[in-house]
């Protein structure tokens, strides 16, 4: 079976290779494409990934991620991965800013905002991909980011901050 190779990119975002998962270097750069989940309360829905995951397991996250692989944009990427991690069908997301992070990992994030009513009960999570999801008021998840930073991924608060400026 042919193993999905991911897409290398250079600062300017660039494609400039593919590598397969597991093979990338300190200083390969990649794409991932992540979906900011609201409701009409206002709640965010946050996902805790997997305890196998390699990286940040049993950290809470934003509902919906993933590596954008080779023949994919990030707006592909995000609608397969909404209906893969949470079962959601047919979504027109609206496109958000995009970030850079350079921590032990260096990519750039399109974010995808997505506005929904639904009962946690009504979406089916990837088992091996997410631990468990959650809705959360803004000013709750605001408490627990101070609270328990570690609980969530080292770049959450300022995830947090770019969609709900102070």
């Amino acid at each position: 079976m042919n193993k999905q190779k991911i897409i290398i990119v250079n600062k300017n975002d660039e494609v400039i290779e593919f590598k397969e998962r597991g093979t990338l270097k300190k200083e390969d750069i990649y794409r991932v494409s992540a979906l900011w989940i609201t409701n009409s309360l206002g709640e965010i829905l946050l996902a805790k990934r997997h305890h196998t995951k390699l990286h940040h397991p049993e950290k809470w996250g934003p509902a919906v991620a993933g590596t954008v692989d080779e023949g994919e944009t990030y707006e592909l990427n995000i609608i397969k991965e909404a209906e893969e991690e949470l079962g959601l069908k047919n979504i027109k997301p609206q496109i958000g800013p995009k970030t850079k992070t350079e921590n032990e990992y260096i990519h750039f994030t399109q974010w995808y905002i997505l506005k929904i009513d639904k009962k946690i009960d009504k979406l089916k999570i990837q088992e091996d991909e997410v631990e468990e999801i959650a809705w959360f008021s803004q000013e709750e998840l605001k408490k627990q980011i101070q609270k328990d930073p570690e609980k969530f991924l080292p770049k959450f608060k300022k995830y947090f901050d770019l969609f709900y400026k102070k």
